[in-house]
C-alpha cells in the first residue's frame, strides 16, 4: 500500500487486521511526512524512537489476535498532555526543560490502547489562543492556502499543531484541548473533524491546566467514524481527577448508523450575528437542509443569553487561568530566571514570569487577577458565574423541550493569515470563539464537521451540540452530515 499516512484511522486499522501492512510500516510513513513537513512547524518534538518500540509492539499483539481498535496506529500528542521522559511544555518558555515523571490518562489510556505516539504538537501557550501564533516553537502553519496565494495562513488555535498535523496527513489522528473552541476552531479551519466530549467525559489529570471548569480533551480526525473510534479509547473515569464522570463508556462507533429520521434539530436565532459574512450564512443553511433531507426535523429555538457568552468567559477562564499558572514561581520545575546580587524570592517570581509568561498569557493572567481581586469580584467573577448558569439553563430547557442536536456554525469565517488579526486589539481574535464558548460554559459535547470550501478555496465548518453524555447520537448526527456533505477536498502540497 503507498500513501500511509494518508489513511483514517478505520482504514488503517483495517488494513492492520487484513494483514495489508505493518503498524511499523504506517508509521515509517508518518514518520517520513513529519520529516518533510517542517515548514508547517506542527511537530515541536518528535520521538521517533518510542514511535518505532511502539509500533513493533502493537504488530505483535496484532498478530496475537484481541488487539483494541487503536492498536498500531500513529497519533501525534498535543504538548498541553504530560508524556513520560518527553518535553511537555504546554509551548511556553517557562516549562523549557520539563520532562515528566508520569503520563496524562488521556495519554496513558491510547498508549494502553496501543497507539503509536509520533511527538508532540503546536499550540498556543498555555492554550491560550485561536490562532496558534502564541507559541514559544512559534507560528504552526495551516497546509491550506488561498487560491495562488502564498500567504500563509493559522490552522486555527489552541491546538493548531494538531490541525495543521491532521490535514497534512503527517499522522493519522491527533489529541487536542477545547476550553473556549480549541478543538472546534482548528477542525474547521483545516477540513477536519474535531469533538469536545461532555465535562468529566475525558480525565484531565495529567493535562497542564488553563481553566479548569472549561477544559476538555478529545480526538481530531480525518472523519466522524475516527472521531467514534479515537473517542472511545480516551474516555473513561479516572479517580485521579474529581471531575471525571463514573459512566460507562458506550461503543462509539456502533452507534454510526447514519440514520437521524425523527431527530429534531434546533436552529439557535442568536447565532445569526451581524455582519456574518453570506458563506457562513449560506453554508448553515444548507446544513440544515441537509439534515432535513436525511429525516431531521429542524426547529428554530432561542438561547436569549447566548450574547453575554463571550464576556463571560473571557471573565471566568483568565480567572481560573491566573490561579493555575500561580504555580509556575521558578522554584520546582521549569525555568528560572538568572538572578542578581541582592534579588530575593519577589525578584525571583517577577523575573522568571517576567521571562517565561508571553504577552497572551500575561494579559490573561493579569484580567483573571483583576477580576478575583478583593474590590471586583462580585462585579465580575460571579456575575459572570451567574451568566454561565443562565446560559447551562438556556440549552437545558432546549432539550428538555424534545430537541436532540443544535446546529450553528463553527466559526465566523474561513482560517485567516498569520498575522492578520494583530496584537493591537485581542477583543478581535476572542471574536472566532463567539460560536464556541457557551458548549464549554454549559459543559455539553460539540463537534465541527467539514462541510464546504468558501470562494477562496478553503474550508468551512458547521457545529452539531448534543445533550450532556450523549455523544453516541451527537457522532451518528455529524455522520448523516457528513454523509450529505461529501467534503473530500485536501489541501494541494506545497510544504
Amino acid at each position: 500500500m503507498s500513501d500511509l499516512n494518508k489513511l483514517g484511522l478505520a482504514e488503517a486499522r483495517d488494513a492492520l487486521r487484513k494483514g495489508d501492512t505493518t503498524s511499523v510500516e504506517l508509521t515509517e510513513a508518518c514518520l517520513k511526512a513529519i520529516d518533510a513537513a517542517d515548514a508547517l512547524n506542527a511537530f515541536v518534538h518528535k520521538t521517533p524512537e518510542i514511535a518505532m518500540e511502539r509500533a513493533k509492539a502493537a504488530d505483535e499483539r496484532i498478530k496475537a489476535g484481541e488487539a483494541p481498535s487503536m492498536c498500531g496506529l500513529p497519533i501525534g500528542i498535543k504538548d498541553l498532555f504530560c508524556t513520560k521522559g518527553v518535553p511537555s511544555q504546554a509551548a511556553s518558555k517557562i516549562l523549557e526543560g520539563f520532562k515528566p515523571e508520569y503520563e496524562s490518562t488521556v495519554s496513558q489510556k491510547l498508549a494502553d490502547a496501543g497507539s503509536v505516539m509520533l511527538g508532540k504538537l503546536n499550540m498556543d501557550e498555555f492554550a491560550m489562543g485561536s490562532s496558534n501564533e502564541t507559541s514559544v516553537y512559534g507560528n504552526a502553519v495551516s497546509p491550506w492556502r488561498r487560491g495562488n496565494d502564498d500567504a500563509q495562513l493559522t490552522p486555527g488555535g489552541s491546538s493548531g499543531g494538531s490541525a495543521s498535523a491532521v490535514a497534512a496527513d503527517l499522522c493519522l489522528a491527533a489529541t487536542g484541548t477545547d476550553t473556549g473552541g480549541s478543538i472546534r476552531q482548528p477542525a474547521a479551519f483545516t477540513g477536519t473533524v474535531g469533538i469536545k466530549p461532555t465535562y468529566g467525559r475525558c480525565s484531565r489529570w495529567g493535562i497542564v491546566a488553563f481553566a479548569s471548569s472549561l477544559d476538555q480533551a478529545g480526538p481530531m480526525t480525518k472523519s466522524v467514524r475516527d472521531a467514534a473510534i479515537m473517542l472511545e479509547a480516551m474516555c473513561g473515569h479516572d479517580p485521579k481527577d474529581s471531575t471525571s464522570a463514573e459512566l460507562t463508556v458506550p461503543d462509539f462507533e456502533a452507534m454510526l448508523t447514519g440514520d437521524i429520521r425523527g431527530k429534531k434539530i434546533g436552529i439557535p436565532k442568536e447565532y445569526r450575528m451581524d455582519g456574518m459574512p453570506g458563506e457562513i450564512g449560506k453554508l448553515w443553511s444548507d446544513g440544515a437542509e441537509m439534515l432535513k433531507a436525511a429525516g431531521a426535523e429542524i426547529v428554530d429555538i432561542s438561547l436569549p443569553h447566548t450574547k453575554y457568552a463571550l464576556p463571560a468567559y473571557y471573565v471566568i477562564a483568565p480567572a481560573e487561568a491566573s490561579s493555575n499558572l500561580a504555580r509556575y514561581d521558578g522554584v520546582r520545575y521549569g525555568r528560572r530566571a538568572t538572578l542578581e546580587a541582592g534579588d530575593g524570592i519577589t525578584e525571583m517570581y517577577e523575573k522568571t514570569r517576567a521571562e517565561g509568561f508571553g504577552h497572551e498569557v500575561q494579559r490573561r493572567v493579569m484580567v483573571g487577577t483583576y477580576v478575583l481581586s478583593a474590590g471586583f469580584y462580585d462585579a465580575y467573577y460571579n456575575r459572570a458565574r451567574k451568566v454561565r448558569t443562565l446560559i447551562k439553563k438556556d440549552f437545558e430547557d432546549v432539550f428538555a423541550a424534545g430537541v436532540d442536536a443544535i446546529l450553528t456554525p463553527a466559526t465566523p469565517s474561513a482560517a485567516f493569515g498569520l498575522g492578520e488579526m494583530t496584537e493591537a486589539d485581542p477583543v478581535q481574535m476572542y471574536l472566532n470563539d463567539v460560536f464556541t464558548v457557551t458548549v464549554n460554559l454549559a459543559g455539553l459535547p460539540g463537534i465541527a464537521v467539514p462541510a464546504g470550501l468558501d470562494k477562496q478555496g478553503l474550508p468551512l465548518g458547521l457545529q452539531l451540540i448534543g445533550k450532556p453524555w450523549e455523544e453516541g447520537d451527537l457522532l451518528n448526527t455529524a455522520y448523516a452530515l457528513e454523509n450529505a456533505a461529501g467534503f473530500v477536498a485536501k489541501p494541494q502540497q506545497w510544504w
